[in-house]
């Protein structure tokens, strides 16, 4: 038995929800997304789980506290928690001036109602740089809207602009109950889980301990339902999460769905810097014959990019650090761009960003999930991600439509020789860059960011 057949055994022995393929839906643009955010929030009669990393103070944000407190003032005893990283929340935006961030608006909210709705702060750890809330998942009543997009008004497509993710509904009791249990008891009932919407709140050095215990529990938790039986006519669903470099059950599974692929290999990230373990295993696929599809944003269309000729700032040095990291990956494998076998795709679509992730492996299995497939989400952030089991094909057409619409904006590149090298890059760029290089600290960069 050949490496590959193993690991597509071993990933069909995962335990699986059985769902009916009609009961999926894939919106393919961030306003369906929203309208159906706010049309959902509005319809709950029992309960609505919303976690993101971040619910920010804007007009998006505005109207999902809207709908949330208007559905609470309806239906009292209806549950709702929103749930955001503890650190992003009480700070402003890179870049602006220091205040109290989000927070505020949650307060603000509070104070003018009856009802209150919790919005909860979760500390991964001591300091946000080192790890954040990146669970993904909105459950309403029975049903889980599954994105990788937190809650503002690029990500909403509230005006001009967008962030592009990957939007699903999925309607299933046992997926949402699961998704919801994992909440309450993992993170809800954790001393270091705080309500960001009160008065006064404690500061991080006071909750150290707490949180320490928190991480240490995230490390070992999982997703409890009990595995079904999948019909011909069904698909299976895999609920998954996953925090730290040591036995993290999530990464362990993202390498054996690449590692199990015989045909086809279609992976999506916002930023191009692959964990040395899914390089390896995409090096593996590209040895053995698959064809290999990489669909990932153009620089210009990174959450940091600043153009030239406005004023420069580190952290726009970014997306030409991930350039570089991808030019390096095709130059290493001109031969197989040359012969078609490996595809990139570079995504830009006027003056709007690109944040989608997700794999497909031989049309067979779908990943839906928040991972950025970088070393960060590898070792640092809680993750989560929904696995799709479709050996029949019943979704086949539904993933290719997706796919294609992905791909709607996309440049395939030719040869590496496409894609900018830091000659051609802004002076302050190729200084900043030089220097990082100079005092080795990219490696540390690429960990972390």
């Amino acid at each position: 038995m050949d490496s590959a057949t193993a690991n597509k055994q071993l990933i069909d022995q995962l335990p699986k929800i059985a769902h009916r393929p009609d009961q999926l839906e894939t919106l393919l643009d961030a306003a369906s997304f929203r309208e159906r955010l706010l049309h959902e929030i509005a319809q709950a009669k029992s309960r609505i789980y919303l976690v993101a990393l971040y619910l920010q103070d804007d007009e998006a944000g505005r109207s999902i506290l809207d709908a949330l407190y208007e559905a609470k003032q309806k239906n009292p005893v209806l549950d709702i928690k929103v749930l955001v990283d503890w650190h992003r929340a009480q700070r402003g935006l890179i870049g602006a001036e220091k205040s109290d961030g989000n927070a505020a608006l949650y307060r603000e909210y509070s104070e003018k109602y009856t009802y209150k709705v919790d919005v909860l702060g979760v500390p991964v750890r001591n300091r946000e740089v080192f790890g954040v809330l990146h669970l993904k998942g909105f459950i309403i009543d029975d049903t889980v809207i599954y994105s990788g997009a937190s809650l503002n008004d690029v990500y909403l497509a509230q005006h001009d602009r967008y962030r592009y993710d990957r939007y699903h509904v999925i309607k299933s009791k046992a997926l949402a109950d699961c998704m919801a249990n994992f909440i309450g008891t993992k993170l809800v009932s954790s001393d270091a889980v705080t309500c960001l919407s009160q008065p006064s709140r404690p500061n991080t050095k006071v909750l150290k301990p707490a949180i320490r215990d928190l991480r240490a529990r995230l490390q070992s938790a999982s997703y409890s339902f009990i595995s079904q039986h999948i019909n011909a006519d069904q698909v299976g669903l895999t609920p998954m999460v996953g925090l730290g470099k040591r036995k993290n059950f999530l990464n362990t599974q993202i390498c054996r769905l690449i590692a199990c692929a015989h045909e086809d290999l279609t992976i999506c990230t916002p930023y191009f810097n692959p964990p040395r373990s899914v390089m390896r295993e995409i090096r593996r696929a590209l040895r053995r014959g698959v064809n290999v599809t990489i669909i990932v944003g153009d620089k210009t269309a990174n959450d940091f990019y600043i153009p030239p000729d406005e004023p420069f700032r580190t952290i726009s040095g970014l997306p030409y650090l991930y350039e570089i990291n991808l030019r390096n990956f095709a130059r290493r494998n001109e031969a197989a761009i040359a012969k078609r076998q490996l595809r990139i795709h570079l995504w830009k679509h006027d003056d709007n960003s690109f944040h989608l992730k997700g794999i497909w492996v031989d049309r067979s299995y779908m990943l839906l999930t928040g991972n950025n497939l970088n070393p960060r989400a590898w070792k640092l952030d809680l993750e989560n991600a929904i696995l799709l089991h479709d050996k029949n094909r019943l979704l086949e057409d539904e993933m290719q439509r997706e796919i294609d619409t992905i791909l709607s904006h996309t440049q395939l590149i030719g040869s590496y020789k496409q894609i900018e090298k830091l000659d051609v890059y802004p002076a302050q760029v190729r200084k900043l860059l030089k220097r990082i290089k100079r005092i080795r600290a990219d490696h540390l960069l690429n960990q972390i960011l």
